[in-house]
């Protein structure tokens, strides 16, 4: 499903998959809200979602869809790559980020690959967060502490982890400093895509 209010936009996203075998564009949604609606409807496996929209935007959007339908990918489709806006998307849970400029062959491989169970950044993305990441420890995190950061990545809070795994909130907290730690970043959505990049979930 394809989700961006303007429509033009739309007509070339789904201009692009036109044609692609293992690709159909089953719904479009100029909002979060219809997006909500139709994502109900019609199921899809993925969703391409844009971030800024009027009325419910595209990480409020997302944050509904992951309580809602789990099981639904979502991939940021949009213009925007501030810092403030992948951390945003990232703790939301979406399977991807891509900036609108990708060309056709990367988008029709980020929606097999989020299809697949798998996550994908646009490079300037990986690229500008991971420059402002720390030195890393040589240590990695443990297995306990990576349950937790898949967790994380799925857009589950510390109470959501806490009661996942049957710890205490505290113990979620000390997890996630540790891995902080060990992978040379501050922040949740940071250790989210040194995880990513490191292949550790």
């Amino acid at each position: 499903m394809i989700v961006d209010d303007h429509p033009v936009v739309r007509d070339g996203l789904r201009g692009m998959f036109h044609g692609v075998a293992d690709i159909e564009v089953v719904a479009e949604a100029g909002d979060g809200h219809e997006a909500l609606a139709r994502a109900r409807a019609e199921r899809p496996d993925v969703i391409l979602m844009d971030l800024r929209m009027p009325g419910l935007d595209g990480v409020g959007a997302i944050e509904r869809l992951r309580a809602e339908h789990p099981e639904i990918r979502v991939v940021v489709l949009t213009t925007y790559d501030t810092g403030a806006d992948v951390s945003q998307a990232l703790a939301a849970g979406v399977a991807g980020y891509l900036l609108k400029d990708a060309p056709r062959e990367e988008l029709q491989a980020a929606v097999r690959t989020a299809a697949a169970g798998g996550r994908v950044l646009a490079q300037r993305i990986t690229s500008q967060l991971m420059a402002g990441l720390g030195p890393r420890s040589a240590t990695a995190p443990s297995p306990r502490e990576l349950e937790v950061l898949r967790l994380i990545a799925r857009g589950a809070a510390n109470k959501e982890v806490a009661r996942a795994l049957l710890i205490s909130e505290t113990t979620v907290k000390t997890h996630l400093k540790h891995v902080f730690a060990k992978l040379g970043v501050d922040n949740r959505a940071a250790a989210v895509v040194a995880a990513m990049e490191r292949r550790l979930i």
